[in-house]
């Protein structure tokens, strides 16, 4: 099980505001509940799975400004992909709490 943090930043927009971007890339992802955890955050979103659909979910959530008009995209992610042992967002938060 990986975990993706992806952060989807859409440059040449008319305002600031990213919101409507991020509503359309969540119901991206809404589409693979079920086989995937994911969690929106203030700053980007985890995505929880196997590593090949979390790849292949990532370049379909980069198309998501493109498809709303835009001609340029910056997506940032970061892979955890640990193997020794069993690895999710949950158990790596849990690890944390329970040493505080």
């Amino acid at each position: 099980m990986a975990i993706i943090d992806v952060t989807v930043i859409p440059l040449g927009t008319s305002t600031p505001s990213v919101s409507e971007y991020v509503v359309e890339i969540q119901k991206v992802l809404r589409q693979y509940e079920g086989r995937i955890k994911f969690q929106l955050t203030p700053m980007s979103t985890l995505i929880e799975g196997d590593l090949k659909l979390l790849l292949e979910i990532v370049q379909e959530i980069h198309e998501v400004p493109f498809q709303k008009g835009l001609q340029r995209v910056c997506t940032n992610i970061r892979i955890d992909d640990r193997r020794d042992k069993e690895h999710s967002m949950e158990r790596k938060l849990k690890s944390v709490e329970t040493k505080l």
